[in-house]
C-alpha cells in the first residue's frame, strides 16, 4: 500500500509513502514505487533494509525514475506505516507544491575538514535560491562508522547559519560492517549527504531520550579520541570497570545491556547520551559518540519509554493541531530496548498513531549536536489550504 490516510481526517498526507518487502532490490523498488506520483514529485527519501545492497537500490531506483532525484541511506531498521519494520524498503515522495530542495555529497568524511564542509554548506545555501515566506531546513545522512559525525554537524552548523540541522547515521542491522548514503544513483561510503529544503508548511523539531542521571560517575582515563575508544575508566580497563558499576560481568556485555544501562554526559543544563557500541580488544569499549580524557560519564537510569515516546511525539498540544507527519530518525538502541522488552506493538501503535515515518540509526544529529540514543524528528504540520499532493 502506498497512499496513507490521517486517521483523524480521512485526508491523504501531504508526502506519500511506498513500502516493499520483497527480496530482491529490483522487486522492491518496483513494488515500492508503483503508485508514486512522480510527475508531482519533488524529491525521494529511500531507507534501505540490510537485506538488500544499497547500491544496487540506487542504481534500480535512477533506472525506474530517471526524474525523480532520490537521497537515503542504508538503515539499522525502518519506520514505515506500519511503524518498526526490519524488511522494509521504505519510500517517501515529497510534493514539489510544498517543497523544493537542494543537495551536495561530502566525501570524503575521513577526516572531517571543518572550514571546507562549512564553506560547501554555505555555498549550498548562497545558491539556492529563496522563495518568498518559505521555510529552511536541513537533513543530514552520514555514513555511521566514520565516527565523524560530530564534528560534521558542528561544520554544518556554522556554514548553514540560522537553518536547523537534523539527521540520522546510516547503519546495516546490527552488524557494524558498512553503511552507506544514496546519492546520484549510487550508494557512498565514507561520505555524507547534506539536503537543504524549503518548505511552506510549518515545522517544529523533536528531541528526547528517556533516560534521567544516577550519582554514579566515572571518568574516563584513557581514550584514543579520533578512534572513539575509550581504553580505561577510573584507571582500569574500560570494559571491566563500566561492568562492575552495571554490576555484571565482561562477557555479558552485549547491545542489549548498553541499552539498559547507557551513560550521559553533562553539556550545561541538558544530558546526552554517549552510548557504547561493543567491547574492543584488552576490555576497552568502542563508542558512537565523541569521547575524551577526562570526561565524565555519569550512569544513566531509564524511565518509561513507552510514556516518553508517546509525549515526546504529541507535538501539537499548544498549536491546535496534530502534525501531518513526522520524519523520525531513532536510535537502534532504543529499538532494541523495545523489541527486549515486548513493546514492539505498542510502540509501532504509537508511531503510527502520530504518522512517524524514517529509519532507526547510528546515532541522530538534533540542532548542531551528533547525540545517541535519542529520538529525533522533525514534525510537518498540515498545509493551510486543502489541496495536497
Amino acid at each position: 500500500m502506498n497512499i496513507r490516510h490521517s486517521h483523524k481526517t480521512g485526508q491523504p498526507l501531504t508526502v506519500q509513502v511506498g513500502v516493499s518487502h520483497a527480496r530482491s532490490p529490483e522487486t522492491a523498488v518496483r513494488e515500492a514505487t508503483t503508485d508514486l506520483r512522480l510527475h508531482a514529485t519533488c524529491f525521494l527519501l529511500v531507507f534501505v533494509p540490510d537485506h538488500l545492497d544499497s547500491d544496487t537500490v540506487a542504481r534500480i531506483m535512477a533506472e525506474v525514475m530517471p526524474s525523480a532525484t532520490a537521497f537515503g541511506c542504508s538503515t539499522a531498521g525502518q519506520i514505515t506505516p506500519e511503524g518498526y519494520e526490519n524488511d522494509a524498503l521504505l519510500v517517501i515522495a515529497f510534493p514539489k507544491r510544498h517543497f523544493r530542495c537542494s543537495s551536495t555529497l561530502l566525501k570524503p568524511l575521513r577526516p572531517v575538514a571543518i572550514e571546507g564542509i562549512a564553506a560547501q554548506a554555505e555555498m549550498l545555501a548562497s545558491r539556492f535560491p529563496r522563495s518568498a515566506n518559505w521555510k529552511r531546513v536541513a537533513l543530514v545522512f552520514a555514513d555511521g562508522l566514520s565516527k565523524q559525525e560530530d564534528l560534521l554537524v558542528a561544520a554544518l552548523n556554522a556554514g548553514l547559519g540560522d537553518v536547523p540541522v537534523f539527521g540520522g547515521s546510516a547503519g546495516h542491522g546490527l552488524a557494524f560492517d558498512e553503511t552507506f548514503v544514496l546519492h546520484g544513483g549510487r550508494a557512498h561510503s565514507d561520505a555524507a549527504l547534506l539536503v537543504l529544503l524549503e518548505t511552506d508548511l510549518d515545522f517544529r523539531a523533536l528531541g528526547f531520550d528517556h533516560f534521567l542521571p544516577t550519582d554514579k560517575r566515572m571518568v574516563v582515563t584513557k581514550a584514543i579520541p579520533e578512534e572513539r575508544l575509550v581504553l580505561e575508566i577510573n584507571g582500569v580497563p574500560a570494559a571491566r570497570e563500566y561492568a562492575r558499576y552495571i554490576g555484571c560481568s565482561v562477557k555479558d556485555l552485549c547491545p542489549k545491556v548498553f541499552a539498559d544501562n547507557p551513560v550521559l554526559v553533562r553539556n550545561g543544563k541538558s544530558w546526552h547520551v554517549r552510548a557504547i557500541q561493543q567491547v574492543a580488544d584488552d576490555d576497552g569499549l568502542w563508542f558512537l559518540s565523541a569521547i575524551d580524557d577526562g570526561l565524565v560519564l555519569t550512569l544513566g537510569q531509564g524511565t518509561e519509554i513507552l510514556k516518553t515516546l508517546e509525549a515526546g511525539l504529541d507535538c501539537g498540544a499548544g498549536v491546535g493541531e496534530d502534525p501531518d507527519f513526522i520524519l523520525g530518525f531513532d536510535c537502534y538502541l532504543r529499538r532494541l530496548e523495545i523489541e527486549q522488552n515486548n513493546l514492539v506493538e505498542d510502540a509501532s501503535g504509537v508511531l503510527c498513531k502520530h504518522h512517524v515515518f524514517g529509519f532507526n540509526t547510528y546515532g541522530e544529529q538534533h540542532l548542531g549536536v551528533h547525540v545517541n540514543q535519542t529520538f529525533v524528528g522533525v514534525a510537518f504540520f498540515p498545509p493551510k489550504e486543502e489541496t495536497l499532493f
